[in-house]
């Protein structure tokens, strides 16, 4: 095998699917924006000019195949809320098809009160009996 050409086809294949990848999603975020108000779906932010580059197009199914031309799948977040509503979602379970994994969790044995007692002790113990009282 020819190995300069086995990269060259490598690194056409890896431009063109860039390309096919950045106007796909070139596509849905130019139809979110122009079906969608200019607001965060989560925090309420709303965002104009440069900044409207800190909205995200999030798909409420996570199917990023799924673009019904009404925008129903798509909600505008902001990059924070954005990570924030992946994050929450890893966290339960919704991508890997399991059980949260907080439930993996082993208990804590972290006992706050645990020495409380000694802290507080009841009234009478608090007087001193052998001090005189004027």
């Amino acid at each position: 095998m020819n190995k300069p050409s086995d990269e060259a086809r490598r690194a056409q294949l890896h431009a063109e699917l860039q390309r096919d990848i950045a106007q796909r999603q070139k596509g849905y975020r130019e139809r979110a924006l122009a079906v969608l108000p200019h607001v965060c779906a989560n925090c309420g932010r709303e965002f104009s000019g440069k900044r409207l580059r800190e909205l995200t197009v999030h798909h409420r199914d996570h199917d990023h195949a799924n673009n019904p031309p009404d925008g129903s799948n798509w909600e505008l977040l902001c990059i924070y809320c954005h990570d924030h509503e992946h994050e929450k979602n890893r966290l339960a379970g919704v991508y890997e098809g399991r059980t949260a994994e907080v439930e993996c969790l082993s208990p804590s044995i972290f006992s706050p009160f645990e020495k409380l007692d000694l802290l507080v002790r009841p009234e009478s113990d608090t007087t001193d009996a052998g001090t005189d009282h004027i």
